[in-house]
């Protein structure tokens, strides 16, 4: 009597077994071809055998077990949301703007959350990441020039991260370590990074999970300590209110929240889940598990930010002190306005910081992993791959240090710099990401509709322009002397030149406009 049940039990592994074998078979011919996010050894199954006999276009039931095996992505994702150059965004917004830019952190928020929710369809619905796919849809010579710039921009990103942190150390140290030795402890956590990746996808994500934590008590610590006025902020998420004073940092607010680098990455991120592209219904239910979940990420980051910005808002706004506070001297200036209590609110400031920076910089590396292999197909162990890419944000970081480490000063004019350097970069990752979502051979049924495609272009266009401006007063502030005038001039027509070519292959534009343009801009293909 007991036979069949043991056979029914010994058919459903067979099935299992069956399924990782074909699944593991298909990556490994797949990576003996090229370059992959993760190998099907790597991926986690998220299976529902009981199911399979519905045909493949029917979504399965929700289930919480899945949403916790598809939750992961979304959180590392974020962690660009609260990289040391947000925080520092977040403590100008308060200290110069007060409370009148929460609305404009909340809408940033929104957009920033349907630019990542379009990556994550790109490689769920494709199979492949989109690094990899602009190697495919751009010629060499676009490519190469794609990847010039995701690579600047994410050594501009890493550069703030790992200084953030090495601050943050140097405050828990109380100054005894210098900033250079400081970026030394952070460009260690790659080996970190390294040895958690060895125990499985999900190791690497619970590490994230703890510091998402540690920097979500840190800051709910100081605002409950700073005890902002409930009014002021909930008429500042609410009512939006803008004026010439504050539009520099209301720029500052929307420019931070979108990151080249983080792009590229979501879309590399979702292909730790075994998910079959040509089943349709499992690729909307990975797609509805993922908007859930990164709909709670960015929730947990926008209260993070919020927190930041209220207490200086609290603090500083109107006082003397409040154009002159950057992430350097931040914990100094929180420690003269609110003195040391039970836990002085230095250390819980710097041990935020830390694990904002130390966060980031992993998540950097990682981004940089995906960007280096999709672009350029290389073939490279992980460790490789990770140590070159650590090298390329530590090395100008370590000069960066040593240069800078008297001068808090020189050290906020570099950050302007460098945020310059990532807005500069912003097109050269949204409109490939937009090109690519729209194409209908690429993405099937899966394609944005008409509407999502309008709202998706008219999103990243606002955050382009609203870039633009920044650059453009960047440079007349800062751009003197015909020489450098003129390089500028250069460099800006060569910019806008790329950005017209990319926006020609796009789709976007009617078919008259594009036959106007000169013949190399609308070429396609490799």
């Amino acid at each position: 009597m007991s036979a069949p049940p043991r056979e029914e039990g010994s058919k459903e592994e067979e099935k299992d077994e069956e399924a990782n074998r074909l699944l593991e078979e298909a990556g490994a011919v797949s990576s003996s071809e090229e370059d992959v996010a993760y190998e099907a050894g790597e991926k986690i199954l998220v299976a529902d055998f009981d199911f399979d006999t519905v045909d493949d276009a029917t979504v399965p039931p929700f289930s919480w077990k899945k949403l916790w095996l598809f939750t992961g992505p979304g959180f590392l994702m974020s962690i660009a949301f609260l990289d040391p150059g947000n925080l520092e965004g977040d403590l100008q917004s308060g200290a110069i703007a007060g409370y009148s830019l929460l609305w404009l952190l909340m809408w940033a928020t929104i957009m920033g959350l349907l630019i990542q929710l379009l990556s994550a369809r790109v490689g769920v619905a494709t199979g492949r990441h989109l690094a990899e796919l602009c190697r495919d849809e751009y010629p060499h010579w676009a490519r190469l020039v794609l990847w010039f710039m995701a690579e600047l921009a994410l050594i501009g990103a890493d550069i703030q991260e790992v200084i953030g942190s090495a601050i943050a150390i140097q405050i828990l140290s109380r100054g005894v370590l210098p900033l250079w030795v400081g970026v030394l402890i952070t460009a260690s956590d790659c080996f970190f990074f390294l040895f958690l990746e060895n125990y499985g996808v999900r190791k690497l994500e619970a590490a994230f999970a703890v510091l998402i934590s540690i920097m979500g008590l840190s800051f709910a610590w100081m605002f409950a300590d700073a005890r902002p006025n409930r009014q002021e902020l909930l008429m500042g998420i609410l009512v939006p209110r803008l004026s010439s004073k504050t539009i520099r940092q209301a720029v500052g607010v929307v420019g931070c929240v979108i990151m080249p680098h983080n792009v590229f990455l979501h879309s590399a991120l979702v292909q730790s889940r075994k998910v079959d592209p040509n089943k349709k219904g499992r690729v909307q239910e990975a797609l509805n598990y993922y908007s859930i979940e990164s709909s709670a990420a960015l929730s947990v980051s926008f209260l993070i930010n919020l927190f930041v910005t209220t207490v200086f808002a609290k603090g500083f706004y109107g006082t003397k002190q409040a154009k002159d506070i950057g992430l350097v001297n931040a914990g100094q200036y929180l420690e003269e306005k609110y003195g040391g209590g039970v836990f002085p609110i230095l250390y819980i400031w710097g041990i935020g910081l830390l694990a904002a920076g130390q966060s980031s910089t992993i998540t950097g590396t990682y981004a940089g992993q995906f960007i280096m292999g999709g672009f350029l197909n290389l073939r490279l162990k992980k460790w490789m791959r990770a140590l070159i890419t650590r090298s390329f944000a530590i090395v100008p970081t370590i000069i960066v240090a040593i240069v800078f480490n008297t001068s808090e000063a020189s050290l906020d004019i570099l950050n302007e710099w460098l945020n310059v350097l990532q807005s500069m970069q912003i097109p050269f990752a949204l409109i490939p990401l937009l090109t690519l979502v729209s194409k209908e051979q690429l993405m099937g049924t899966f394609r944005v509709g008409p509407v999502l495609e309008r709202v998706a272009w008219t999103v990243a266009g606002l955050i382009i322009v609203i870039n633009g401006y920044l650059l453009l007063d960047f440079f007349i502030s800062e751009v003197n002397g015909v020489l450098l005038g003129l390089l500028a001039c250069s460099c800006t027509t060569a910019y806008i030149a790329f950005i017209v070519y990319l926006v020609s292959q796009s789709g976007i534009l009617p078919s008259a406009w594009v036959n106007r343009l000169p013949k190399g801009f609308s070429s396609t293909g490799n």
